[in-house]
């Protein structure tokens, strides 16, 4: 079946290249002073016991700037003889840790094959960028990330040594850069685009994979096996966030993880998983009846949600605030849950943030930006307003409703008891309307009830 499904995917987009990263490096220098220090710090790895590492995985600023993928790394930017020079801080090839991790670009790889000026090993980097961060009045360096050059921003901006009183130089603030960042971050290059279409794309597939998988007697971890399997198969360098495979009462539960339970006949399957590809996610959202058939209850919820989507994805409009999609499901939502008998209020007072029974059965938000991370980065209120939505952005749209039958805090209702469905689809924002990024995946009850458990 894997075979079968790589066969319909589209050939892989090229990598980013150099060229747009340089871009990309000219665009942010443009906002900084000719004073300025640039540092981004790749993430430090994670030990997962003794000798055994967590998979790696970069900052996404960095991989953002300039594509580099390895650890130990730290990328700095300055003002020199009337141009910005780029430094990139790396692993220097060490044949015998080769051996035993994997080869190295080096000092000498990056130089010649990634989009910087400069190259140095990492094993230099408290001697050279001391230097440049005390030729520098602003450093702008997110905190935390890496201790040692922590440290050596610290002790530049607290020296009080004569040269510095002599020559008034040295480092006087230091600020982060993340927020400039994600201003750029927020739209989507064409390339971006590309990337992020082939990870919606073997996503799709790898649902499409878990659905034929389905029936009674599927266990959660083997639809998970599925999924995971398939985006790796399809040349992915895995998921962009833990897969969510919740089946029952499982399914009521918005960030389940355990994924172990057997799927029961009757019951409904709700799998929340993506795939990245590059560094850029994809997140999708199906439920479908695990032994291939929706009761009528559940077929009541199922359209409920569907509708509250589609409508959230018609908001998804060049101009609208950001809100918009939201405001449009929980509309649809409430109306609908008023006409089954769930909600007893008036429209008005079920969509009410406080009082109103909507948040009862939907208690998340409709939307989150998506790209080098999975809940991307970009600020959706700047100055207290919903953000404009703007040709390039990219944004889920996933409302769901829950009826957890185990909650105290809610009378559920009988018919809907360990009821969960939500539906995720990721959505480029154009000047002629939205694109669903992830349409391959189906989602209408007939195309699900057509697939579910029709074998591998």
């Amino acid at each position: 079946m894997f075979a079968e499904m790589f066969a319909q995917l589209s050939e892989m987009p090229s990598p980013i290249s150099n060229s747009e990263y340089v871009s990309r490096q000219n665009k942010l220098y443009q906002s900084l002073e000719q004073t300025d220090l640039l540092i981004l710090c790749s993430s430090p790895e994670t030990i997962h016991s003794n000798d055994v590492h967590h998979p790696y995985r970069t900052q996404s600023n960095l991989l953002y700037l300039c594509g580099w993928t390895e650890p130990d790394a730290v990328l700095c930017a300055k003002f020199n003889n009337n141009k910005w020079e780029t430094h990139l801080f790396v692993q220097p090839k060490d044949t015998l840790k080769e051996i035993w991790e994997g080869r190295r670009p080096g000092v000498e790889g990056a130089l010649s094959d990634w989009p910087v000026d400069i190259a140095h090993s990492v094993n230099d980097l408290d001697s050279i960028l001391a230097d440049l961060v005390a030729g520098a009045s602003r450093v702008m360096h997110r905190m935390g990330i890496n201790s040692d050059v922590d440290q050596i921003v610290t002790d530049a901006i607290m020296r009080r040594d004569r040269a510095r009183q002599r020559l008034g130089s040295g480092p006087v603030a230091v600020e982060d850069p993340s927020n400039r960042l994600a201003e750029m971050r927020l739209i989507k290059s064409d390339s971006e685009i590309s990337q992020m279409k082939f990870a919606s794309d073997v996503s799709s597939f790898a649902h499409i994979a878990a659905m034929r998988h389905g029936g009674s007697g599927a266990t959660e971890n083997q639809l998970q096996s599925m999924i995971e399997g398939f985006f790796r198969y399809a040349g992915t360098s895995g998921w962009s966030y833990p897969s969510i495979v919740g089946s029952g009462e499982n399914a009521t539960i918005l960030h389940y993880k355990e994924n172990v339970d057997t799927c029961k006949d009757g019951e409904v399957v709700l799998i929340d998983a993506g795939a990245e590809f590059r560094g850029y996610a994809a997140d999708i959202t199906r439920s479908w009846p695990n032994n291939g058939k929706f009761t009528d209850a559940q077929k009541e919820i199922y359209q409920l949600v569907l509708d509250s989507q589609l409508a959230a994805i018609d908001e998804c409009v060049v101009g609208k605030p950001y809100n918009a999609p939201h405001e449009a499901a929980r509309r649809v939502l409430a109306e609908g849950l008023i006409r089954l008998g769930v909600i007893n209020q008036s429209l008005d007072e079920a969509l009410d943030m406080e009082s109103g029974e909507l948040k009862n059965w939907y208690m998340h938000n409709t939307s989150h930006w998506i790209g080098l991370d999975v809940h991307d980065v970009g600020v959706y209120l700047p100055d207290g307003k919903p953000r404009l939505l703007e040709s390039g952005m990219c944004l889920t749209i996933e409302p769901g409703l829950y009826f957890g039958a185990w909650r105290p805090d809610v009378n559920c209702p009988k018919k809907y008891a360990n009821l969960g469905v939500r539906i995720e689809d990721d959505i480029l924002i154009t000047d002629s309307g939205p694109v669903v990024l992830t349409e391959k995946c189906p989602k209408t009850i007939d195309e699900i009830e057509s697939i579910v458990g029709k074998g591998i």
